[in-house]
């Protein structure tokens, strides 16, 4: 089975939400694949998803009530096939605990798998942070978090093919 981790700070709104697309997008591409989430801190350990982002979810018929913050361990870079960060600063965190090159070639920023903005520098591809804003923030960063879901259900395709 091809195992998925999404990453950010707390785990409660981007990486969720990643998980929560991800998991919903590999079911009805009718890949064995399974898909998680943490956080780079442990602050939110044990609390459910913020509920302004389990609104966003919700709304597509996505129950999000089981999902508990978790913190991500330098264990899991060797369970993942792929992990994917969800802003600059997890994917740069990622990469300081990775200890070898395979480790670093499955941490990819999430809207690496984006089309649309792919090719814009490394750099510009984090996912907005919609915490400290209103609901409104949570649907723009749910935006950026859904069109990278199909590039990165392609990379697995390809990746449980080879």
């Amino acid at each position: 089975m091809y195992k998925i981790m999404t990453v950010c700070t707390g785990n409660i709104c981007r990486s969720p939400t990643g998980e929560f697309l991800l998991k919903d997008a590999a079911k009805k591409a009718g890949l064995d694949v399974e898909v998680t989430s943490s956080g780079i801190s442990d602050e939110e350990h044990g609390n459910p998803i913020d509920r302004r982002a389990a609104k966003v979810l919700n709304e597509l018929n996505i129950n999000t009530s089981a999902h508990r913050a978790q913190q991500f361990t330098v264990s899991q870079l060797d369970a993942q096939d792929l992990i994917l960060a969800m802003d600059l600063n997890h994917y740069r965190a990622l990469m300081r605990m990775a200890s070898t090159d395979e480790q670093r070639k499955k941490i990819h920023l999430m809207r690496e798998f984006d089309p649309e903005v792919a090719d814009q520098e490394h750099d510009s591809l984090g996912i907005y942070d919609p915490w400290y804003g209103g609901q409104e923030d949570f649907y723009t960063t749910f935006d950026m978090i859904k069109n990278a879901v199909p590039g990165v259900i392609d990379h697995v395709k390809k990746e449980i093919e080879d």
